[in-house]
């Protein structure tokens, strides 16, 4: 038997390494266009005249924590926090993430990946609070063992799938929200969820029995068919495509970055290299499995230790949230090592379902009379606002004014600083928004009004192109002065 014969007829030591090889490329595209969204709006969010000062935030920390304070704020921004280390970050971000699209370095790209994605998301404070943040970054942090060639690291992307999954499911049941458990979650969620797609407001005119229909296939899907990733192969195809089903529905109706992306990239370990090699250039499998590393014993036993790693902080999480007591001392200190580094996390998304629409309409003026609005890029703010897809960029001021909209706002948040900031006229924050209605100089007052959006019947909308309505509920910021 020739070479090239044996190299495309024997997968060597790994079933799974044409998938490993297509899943670190795939990776490498969600590592750039995290790096890249943030690249254009983290000098607002927490530069220097941004909403949130990373600099602030490192002077108090080092004040509550000053033997401690790398670990329990683990960032490269303690070097330089200045507007230029942010972006200079977040480039080299996008340029690691290139290398390990081309195989360059992959493991050294990977390392560094990690590392910079971890400093911005523990930088961006209230704007990097979201599970997909933490959720790249432990398949990130995998990454790096899978480039040693074990199939434990399969085995535990296989168990990250299931377990991201298994409670997604677990947590809308035991929310308590009824609009889970009657299954009229979807009668809602295609009008309130925080950017809604342009087929969102289509499919929120959908035959009720329909939604229902499709809620108690999402319950199944992610309750039931979990336990299907550690069955023989015709089951793990079966959970995949149904992963992949669900995670390209929810992209059809909302634009949740890169999240349904790396949900659906992860899918690729319920499949084995022959499921994917009929698809890829004879060249291409060549040139992969004559690179393909062989694990040595070192490798094993790192996989191993983190195998056991794993297992051991997921069932502690669960005996914390069952026992509702902290674990013994060196244990409690390795759960917050943990989560901390965002190497092992816990997840749950859209447990409550909300049933309406709140929205922050910003407004500005000079002389207290007279108001403007400010208009965001993607939040309705408009009646006749078009609906846009924005994956994978996520714009993170959009997505907490949506969060914002249900709480009350607290003189220290987040909101009062980008208040604040409207009326000294940074340019670093106005750059978040579509458009600043004062060109010239800020405005002398600035307030925010709440709204009850809806979208608006069919018929209206084909009369007079607008596509919410909306109702007055009173005023959520007073107007202040500058």
């Amino acid at each position: 038997m020739s070479l090239q014969s044996a190299l495309l007829t024997k997968p060597y030591n790994s079933t799974h390494y044409l998938v490993s090889w297509v899943f670190l490329r795939g990776l490498a595209i969600i590592y750039f266009a995290a790096f890249a969204s943030m690249a254009v709006q983290i000098e607002g969010l927490v530069g220097k005249n941004g909403i949130l000062p990373i600099q602030s935030k490192l002077t108090e920390i080092a004040l509550l924590f000053p033997s401690s304070k790398y670990i329990e704020f683990p960032t490269v921004f303690w070097l330089d926090a200045s507007d230029q280390a942010l972006v200079s970050v977040c480039f080299a971000g996008m340029a690691a993430a290139v290398l390990l699209l081309v195989n360059v370095f992959a493991r050294m790209a990977l390392i560094l990946c990690y590392i910079l994605y971890l400093s911005i998301t523990v930088a961006g404070q209230d704007f990097t609070a979201f599970q997909w943040d933490v959720f790249l970054l432990e398949a990130g942090f995998l990454g790096i063992f899978l480039t040693w060639g074990s199939e434990l690291i399969v085995f535990l992307y296989r168990w990250l799938i299931a377990r991201f999954m298994f409670m997604g499911g677990v947590v809308k049941l035991a929310s308590g929200d009824p609009s889970w458990s009657n299954l009229t979650a979807l009668n809602y969620h295609y009008q309130t969820q925080p950017l809604p797609s342009p087929l969102a407001y289509y499919a929120y005119y959908l035959p009720h029995w329909f939604n229902a229909f499709c809620v108690a296939a999402v319950l199944i899907i992610e309750l039931i068919v979990p336990f299907f990733v550690f069955l023989p192969r015709r089951f793990r195809l079966f959970a995949a495509w149904s992963f992949i089903a669900l995670q390209s529905s929810i992209m059809l109706v909302g634009s949740y970055n890169f999240f349904n992306v790396l949900t659906i990239l992860l899918c690729l370990f319920l499949f084995d290299d022959e499921d994917i090699e009929k698809r890829l250039p004879t060249r291409l499998i060549l040139a992969i499995r004559q690179k393909q590393p062989i694990p040595g014993p070192v490798a094993n036993a790192v996989a191993n230790i983190w195998v056991g790693l794993v297992l051991l902080i997921c069932a502690t999480h669960i005996w914390i949230y069952h026992a509702k007591r902290i674990p013994i001392a060196p244990l409690n200190d390795l759960v917050h090592a943990t989560s901390a580094f965002s190497l092992i996390n816990n997840y749950g998304p859209f447990a409550i379902m909300t049933t309406e629409r709140p929205e922050i309409i910003v407004e500005g003026s000079n002389d207290g009379t007279n108001w403007k609005t400010y208009q965001f890029k993607y939040k309705p703010v408009k009646l006749d606002q078009p609906l846009k897809w924005n994956i994978p960029h996520q714009p993170r001021l959009d997505w907490q004014m949506w969060f914002a909209a249900m709480e009350k706002p607290a003189a220290d948040s987040w909101f009062a600083q980008f208040m604040g900031k409207l009326q000294e006229g940074s340019p670093q924050v106005l750059s978040l928004l579509a458009a600043n209605p004062f060109p010239d100089k800020p405005p002398v007052y600035v307030r925010a009004l709440l709204y009850r959006y809806s979208y608006s019947p069919r018929e209206q909308r084909a009369t007079t192109g607008r596509i919410w309505q909306r109702e007055y509920l009173g005023v959520y910021w007073p107007p202040q002065q500058h």
